[in-house]
């Protein structure tokens, strides 16, 4: 597929935003780290506050990266937006108003995951970006599509079961979207996109308690 933009175009994206919204990337981030502390620290209003920082997160990718500036150079941004923005509906609605979706720190290889993609959304993209040769503001902030869908996938893998799959479904057609600049643009931390989309789709069809299970579940209730 050919891409309708250059190299320096898609960088001068990032700088722009950067540069534009500054210092947004602050409590874009902070955001993140309440959502993780609402999670580690369990309180009665943890999952609907966790589900309401996701709704904010994927309304401004939506609105200030997409149709703001993404939409400059890539016509199909209009699209993008509206995506990000059902995206940002199913979590206020699922999460904040019906109040399904239920986060806690779960044991065994969810937590690893989990925990390990929230840590490379966080730390380790900046850092891989940089070290890639990549400099402030010509990449990706905590905030835009990509290390926030990774960071996202890593919240739900803490998700109590049962819990719905259409949660999953925005943030894996991005994991599948936004990983090809890896290959395209050079941007190599976008491979853990690759990782968060397999993880999102285990995720998916093991969204649902066996009986055994369930009745433990109940039994230590």
């Amino acid at each position: 597929m050919k891409i309708p933009f250059s190299v320096e175009a898609f960088y001068g994206v990032f700088t722009a935003y950067n540069n534009t919204v500054w210092p947004m990337q602050i409590p874009l981030l902070v955001f993140g780290l309440l959502a993780l502390s609402l999670l580690i620290n369990q309180r009665r209003f943890s999952s609907a506050g966790i589900s309401l920082i996701l709704t904010v997160l994927w309304l401004w990718q939506a609105l200030a990266y997409h149709l703001a500036f993404f939409s400059v150079i890539n016509p199909l941004a209009y699209g993008f937006a509206a995506v990000f923005m059902l995206g940002a509906v199913v979590f206020f609605w699922l999460g904040v108003v019906r109040k399904k979706l239920k986060f806690n720190v779960v044991k065994g290889w969810r937590k690893v995951a989990g925990f390990s993609l929230i840590l490379f959304s966080i730390l380790i993209y900046p850092l891989w970006s940089y070290l890639s040769g990549h400099r402030y503001p010509a990449f990706p902030t905590f905030g835009l599509p990509c290390p926030t869908t990774i960071f996202t996938i890593g919240l739900l893998a803490f998700l109590v079961k049962p819990y719905p799959r259409s949660v999953f479904i925005v943030p894996i057609l991005w994991c599948f979207v936004g990983s090809q600049a890896a290959f395209v643009f050079d941007l190599s931390a976008d491979l853990g996109l690759i990782v968060a989309g397999a993880l999102g789709l285990i995720l998916i069809v093991r969204s649902t308690e066996s009986p055994i299970a369930s009745k433990e579940h109940s039994n230590q209730n």
